[in-house]
């Protein structure tokens, strides 16, 4: 069973030199995803009246999210497993593929390559403001809870099924791409109604640098629920050994 998976580590295990090594590549490639994608959407209101609430501002923030994290992953897979996101932090290690320790490890470090991204937009925009995740008029916050929560899901289960399952084969080539596809396609779904965050480091430095914290809690509740379920749907579901033994063929 997953759960019996669980691992905690150790204080010491931070201290590692891959361990921090993986931290650091989590910092940088969020850095770079926040830098683009929330870029984007700052460049956009730039260029035009409307912003990212136009149907064009949602597109290009899909487009930008989507190849920002395909690049992230990528650049950060063979250190730290590009999680890029402390909502797919949170499966794995439910998932029992990351201790605890080491996740607190990732989560500082995304947090803050999230945080330094927005600083050095602000900087380099000559004090434009990032724009904080909000909810759209009439949408509630258990609305905006919902969307994140299904949203999240498909996201953490796209990356059990092309990164993580075992059985994955040459699946996990396309893990990048199929991970930034769902993103992408999740904000033209939901990015008019709250933005369609699904993670929570990508919400928090926004905030942080705008100083803007109203309905922040469903942008952490909604994708560590999300990933919950979707880490334990496949574990339990797809990955946990079979007891069914198959026939030999000469059985039928």
């Amino acid at each position: 069973m997953p759960v019996s998976c669980i691992a905690i580590g150790s204080p010491s295990e931070i201290g590692q030199s891959d361990t921090l090594k993986a931290g650091l590549s989590e910092f940088i490639s969020m850095l770079i995803f926040v830098f683009a994608g929330e870029g984007s959407g700052m460049a956009f209101s730039f260029l035009t009246d409307g912003g990212s609430t136009t149907p064009a501002g949602l597109v290009a923030a899909a487009l930008a999210h989507a190849f920002a994290l395909f690049v992230a992953i990528s650049v950060g897979a063979n250190i730290s497993g590009g999680h890029v996101n402390p909502a797919v932090t949170f499966g794995a290690f439910l998932g029992g593929h990351i201790t605890l320790a080491r996740s607190v490890l990732y989560w500082v470090s995304q947090l803050s390559g999230s945080v330094v991204a927005c600083l050095l937009l602000k900087f380099a925009t000559g004090g434009m403001t990032t724009s904080a995740f909000s909810l759209s008029s009439g949408v509630s916050v258990w609305n905006a809870v919902v969307f994140e929560i299904v949203m999240t899901f498909g996201l953490v289960y796209t990356v059990y099924a092309t990164a993580v399952d075992p059985k994955k084969g040459n699946v996990g080539i396309i893990a990048p791409i199929a991970i930034g596809f769902i993103v992408g396609a999740n904000i033209l779904a939901g990015g008019a109604f709250d933005g369609a965050s699904m993670n929570p480091a990508v919400s928090f430095g926004p905030a942080v640098v705008s100083w803007t914290w109203d309905s922040h809690w469903v942008y952490w509740v909604g994708p560590f629920i999300g990933s919950a379920i979707a880490a334990l749907v496949y574990e339990f579901i797809f990955i946990s050994p079979s007891t069914h033994e198959q026939l030999p063929t000469t059985d039928y």
